[in-house]
């Protein structure tokens, strides 16, 4: 189980939920329902993370809830 902090919000534009991870730059999948985006984001998080391992790329450390002034 990842403990990356995940966005989920619907889009007009797409016409779907889209699901965001901050902590990972360029991780975000989409679906037709909530449900579904959030299946979908952690599959992308896993293959962001071989990715970045395989690339020798750092792997930021999930910092949990992001605080917004």
């Amino acid at each position: 189980m990842n403990r990356y902090e995940i966005i989920i919000y619907w889009s007009d534009e797409d016409e779907s939920f889209v699901a965001e991870v901050p902590e990972l730059p360029g991780c975000a999948a989409d679906g037709s329902t909530y449900y579904e985006a959030l299946s979908n984001i952690e599959v992308i998080i896993t293959e962001w993370i071989e990715t970045a391992k395989e690339s020798g790329r750092p792997i930021p450390q999930p910092k949990g809830r992001l605080i917004y002034a």
